[in-house]
């Protein structure tokens, strides 16, 4: 494997890592200000239906991203563990 292309698998494992953590980042800042608007406790009558429904929308909206957000954090980890290994592999072969 010549240098060339080894630092462009690096290229591709660093933007992809980057693309992935970016969309994580977005994601757990979407999940932050929608737990922003979650109210802890609402004393509701039938008068407040709609304020109701709009918190379950909201809670529903929480829970629906809990999974996105794990699966991206778990491909995060393994490009940035990928991408610390192929570092060291390639100081290990030019030390």
């Amino acid at each position: 494997m010549d240098l060339e292309s080894l630092h462009s698998g690096i290229l591709y494992l660093l933007v992809s890592w980057g693309v992935l953590t970016g969309i994580l980042v977005v994601l757990v800042i979407y999940r932050s200000q929608l737990s922003n608007h979650e109210e802890d406790q609402l004393f509701l009558d039938r008068a407040e239906e709609g304020m109701a429904a709009e918190q379950r929308v909201i809670v529903a909206r929480i829970e629906g991203l809990g999974r996105p957000i794990m699966v991206l954090c778990w491909l995060s980890g393994v490009l940035l563990v990928a991408l610390g290994s192929v570092f060291v592999w390639h100081a290990l072969r030019s030390f």
